[in-house]
Formats: structure tokens, C-alpha cells, sequence
């Protein structure tokens, strides 16, 4: 990650997660499991160039956002995963579907995702972040109480 500009948390932020392509980026994998970059863009809903696309998942491992594991036995292609940075960023993309949802021209199947973040709170949000780390940290998912 670079150094930012100022000290100041929200220019950090704002530096770290780059221009819109990058949080569209991370938005595709955190909750379209595009894992995979011929999947991210070809199932991309905004038609990312494969010259963009390429840079921005770059920028976003080097960023601490994502990792890259290559390609290996049993895979043709580089897998990203989420890290716990990119997790984290959630209840932002949630909050951000919220204000575009209200001040925003969307389109009606785009807004579906944005609509159920936002009537599932905070604890759907907790929930979606944990079956997250389970999907690409490999943590097993937290006790729920109960027995031993």
C-alpha cells in the first residue's frame, strides 16, 4: 500500500480503494464470487475492458484488498480472494447501495442486491462477512452458542 497524500482516515481510504472501477472490482468478487478474471469480465454488468480490469485487480493486491493465488494443479486460471481489509468494507458498499438507491438513477435488477443489504442490517452484513472469511480465508465459521 502507498503512503497517502495527508493523514487524514477518509483521503486514506479513499486513496486505497482507487477510482470506481476498483470498488466495482471488489464489489464483483465480494458478492458475485468472480473469482476469476475471464468471469469478472465477462460477467460484468458495467463491461469492463480486460486492460482495466487487469489493472485495478493488480492495484488491489498491491493495495492489501485482495490476493492472488495462481494458477495450479487442477486450475487454468489465477484465483483473487478477498483478505480481511476487503472484507471489512461491507457495511461501506452496504451504505453506499443505500444512498444510491435513494439519490441515484439504477436499474431494476441491479438494485436487488442493494435493496436486501439494506433491509438486512447490520446483522445480515455480519453474517455475509463471515461466510466471506469462510470462502476465502478458509476461518471455519464462529460459534453460534449452544453445545459443546
Amino acid at each position: 500500500m502507498t503512503t497517502p497524500r495527508s493523514g487524514c482516515p477518509t483521503n486514506a481510504a479513499v486513496e486505497a480503494l482507487g477510482d470506481r472501477w476498483s470498488l466495482v472490482v471488489l464489489h464483483d468478487i465480494m458478492f458475485g464470487d468472480r473469482r476469476h478474471f475471464r468471469t469478472s469480465q465477462r460477467e460484468s454488468d458495467e463491461g469492463i475492458a480486460s486492460n482495466i480490469l487487469a489493472r485495478r485487480l493488480r492495484d488491489l493486491v498491491a493495495a492489501g484488498l485482495l490476493t492472488r493465488e495462481g494458477p495450479g494443479a487442477g486450475r487454468r486460471a489465477a484465483a483473487y480472494s478477498l483478505t480481511e481489509a476487503a472484507i471489512q468494507l461491507v457495511p461501506v458498499l452496504a451504505e453506499l447501495g443505500w444512498w444510491g438507491l435513494r439519490h441515484c438513477p439504477t436499474s431494476e435488477p441491479l438494485r436487488v442486491r442493494a435493496q436486501v443489504l439494506d433491509d438486512g442490517g447490520p446483522q445480515l452484513w455480519e453474517e455475509l462477512m463471515n461466510s466471506l472469511r469462510e470462502r476465502h480465508l478458509g476461518m471455519p465459521p464462529p460459534e453460534t452458542g449452544g453445545h459443546l
